[in-house]
């Protein structure tokens, strides 16, 4: 894989990882009078549905471009559908990314070395299943 291509990756996974944790806090603000944390339509509220509505729209459309990254990221790595597709979920899922972007460095140190990605299986394992 092109090394600019990771560093965008692992840039995209981080803007992607910490914005959905702000999100999370933000909701936290603007849904906190449900647990008693503050009065309905106080300051804080007000705040939070700000917040909500901004972080939500920059990490909605940086989402879109984490795809992208993360699509040609995977696909030159030559990873397997369904951990690509894994890849790809956890930009939904806060602290996700953090945990994707370590696994795609990963591969792609696997992949410098020549070795495999996938481990595959021993005779063993496939007629215990």
């Amino acid at each position: 894989m092109k090394p600019g291509v990771l560093i965008f990756y692992r840039i995209m996974a981080y803007v992607t990882a910490v914005l959905l944790i702000l999100l999370c806090a933000a909701m936290v603000l603007k849904y906190g009078h449900f647990l008693g944390l503050w009065p309905e339509g106080s300051a804080t509220q007000q705040t939070g549905t700000t917040w909500v509505t901004t972080i939500g729209i920059a990490h909605g459309w940086l989402y879109m471009v984490y795809l992208l990254v993360a699509v040609v990221a995977t696909t030159q790595l030559r990873v397997p559908m369904g951990r690509m597709l894994l890849v790809l979920l956890a930009g939904t899922i806060p602290f996700g990314a953090f945990f994707a972007e370590r696994k795609v460095v990963r591969w792609h140190e696997l992949r410098l070395a020549g070795k495999p990605i996938v481990q595959p299986q021993t005779a063993e394992e496939t007629t215990a299943k």
